[in-house]
């Protein structure tokens, strides 16, 4: 459980909601038994109705892990969609890359391996969805690679801003985790205030922030 919603609650959704097969069954499996963590059965859910509804062709992910969700998002797009990940531990480079293979993804999954700052300083292509679920101490720092690398009207997806509820509340916030918190604290603070930006928080999962960028850029309330 996440500690963000009531147990019930979160049961409920979960077990609503569709199981999956196949590869992707066996990844979740995989994440399960190597304590890998990949997106909630919920969050899964949300991104695919997101991308669906935004008709997002193209998009950029920060945080590969073994590939669930960007395996999740190219099921989602369809065969002309195309997703560019980025992972910087190598283990974890392997694992994705066998299971993209597997499902004869490799022309629509393009996986770079990296430090996430390294690289993104590096692109220079515009996507219509940005999916971050990196480092979460170093949300802040690739804040402005990802609005420069997102379009006018593009969503922004962030996963885990509220950090099983420490983000919400000190009283359970632990010592070794306070740096991380902080971060996030003030990452969901940049994003729901920024001039650019349209910004919901929704407690699912770890938590979920959903931007959208603004059409034409910076555009006054009066306007």
């Amino acid at each position: 459980m996440s500690a963000i919603l009531n147990p019930s609650v979160e049961k409920y959704i979960r077990n609503i909601l569709s199981n999956n097969t196949g590869v992707l069954y066996a990844m979740e499996e995989y994440a399960r038994e190597n304590h890998v963590p990949i997106i909630h059965k919920e969050v899964a859910a949300l991104v695919k109705v997101l991308t669906k509804t935004s008709g997002a062709n193209k998009i950029l992910e920060v945080g590969t892990a073994i590939g669930y969700s960007s395996i999740t998002f190219a099921i989602a797009m369809g065969k002309t969609g195309s997703v560019t990940t980025i992972e910087r531990d190598e283990n974890m480079c392997r694992v994705a890359t066998s299971y993209i293979e597997k499902l004869n993804m490799k022309e629509r999954v393009k996986l770079i391996q990296g430090d996430a700052n390294d690289v993104l300083r590096h692109l220079d292509e515009e996507y219509d969805l940005i999916f971050l679920d990196s480092a979460k101490g170093q949300y802040n720092e690739y804040l402005s690679d990802l609005l420069r690398l997102l379009k006018n009207g593009g969503i922004l997806i962030s996963d885990n801003v509220l950090y099983k509820g420490m983000v919400a509340d000190d009283k359970i916030v632990l010592k070794r985790k306070k740096t991380i918190v902080n971060s996030l604290r003030n990452y969901l603070t940049a994003i729901t205030n920024h001039p650019e930006l349209d910004t919901c928080i929704i407690p699912i999962g770890d938590g979920v922030a959903i931007s959208c960028k603004k059409q034409g850029g910076i555009i006054s309330e009066q306007s």
